[in-house]
């Protein structure tokens, strides 16, 4: 007597998970479709960034080219030990 009850109340129960479940799935699929779209427009601004970066890098690296064979010779170690001597000089006297 208690087994087709137990089986309707089971399949009630079935349904009323079925039906939370596909609200909750619809609710994700929204969520998942706006969370597609930010990425989509965040992805746009970062590749102008890049672009500007890229841009501003190569205006920096035509900049510094007539001053190129001055930053080689001041990197030399030798510029740098004479310049240490300067200084050691300099701070003595």
């Amino acid at each position: 007597m208690i087994g087709p009850w137990l089986l309707a109340a089971s399949g009630v129960v079935i349904l009323v998970e079925v039906l939370v479940l596909a609200i909750w799935t619809r609710r994700l699929a929204k969520g998942g479709q706006a969370l597609a779209v930010m990425v989509t427009t965040q992805r746009g601004l970062v590749q102008a960034d890049l672009q500007r970066l890229q841009a501003t890098l190569e205006e920096t690296r035509r900049l510094w080219v007539p001053y190129r064979r001055a930053l080689r010779w001041l990197r030399h170690p030798l510029v740098a030990a004479l310049m240490a001597s300067f200084w050691r000089r300099w701070r003595a006297a």
